[in-house]
């Protein structure tokens, strides 16, 4: 049988490892912020409960901080979003099609847009503005959890999950209301 004073110490102890070394999500975002320019490739699987087998695409990744992210869709289809501050413009190849959106206007593409550029910029205080955010893990191994506080976003996504090691993101995982769910795995550039 443990004792009090035992008990009470190990709670202390699993409880402070993290606080001891300085580290939690206002750490995490500072250091997120850190990162001026990364660049990297995905591979991103979309599993849809009508297919047995999961969409696959594959492209580069771009980010300058503190508003520019880009996605390049290489394979299966030649596509790009660019996000530059407030205006997200998507553009095919294959149709030779180009629309330009202000987020302003498409508030849940915005929110949508907010989890990957707002963790990135590390600020915290938009995120906060559209999730309730749980982080786990430790600085090598952590996981933000993101979950949707505005009604019409949870109606598409019921939760995001951004995983990395330090100010590295590696994944970012988006779980549809519906139950389909897609998985981004990124590779980072030597810098």
């Amino acid at each position: 049988m443990i004792s009090g004073a035992r008990l009470l110490l190990l709670l202390l102890v699993a409880t402070s490892s993290s606080a001891a070394d300085g580290w939690d999500i206002t750490r995490l975002m500072q250091d997120l912020a850190q990162v001026k320019i990364a660049k990297g490739r995905f591979v991103e699987r979309k599993y849809l409960g009508i297919l047995t087998v999961a969409l696959q695409s594959s492209g580069t990744l771009t980010y300058i901080a503190p508003g520019r992210l880009e996605k390049h869709t290489l394979t299966p289809r030649d596509e790009s979003l660019v996000l530059e501050g407030d205006r997200l413009t998507i553009e095919s190849q294959q149709t030779k099609r180009r629309r330009t959106l202000l987020l302003q206007d498409h508030p849940v593409i915005w929110m949508f847009v907010e989890s990957i550029r707002s963790t990135l910029a590390g600020d915290l205080t938009l995120l906060e503005r559209f999730y309730a955010i749980t982080l786990e893990g430790e600085e090598r191994k952590w996981r933000l959890v993101l979950k949707p506080v505005d009604p019409k976003m949870l109606e598409l996504i019921s939760e995001i999950r951004i995983g990395g090691s330090r100010s590295q993101i590696d994944s970012i995982e988006f779980f549809e209301s519906g139950g389909d769910r897609s998985v981004m795995t990124i590779t980072r550039d030597a810098p």
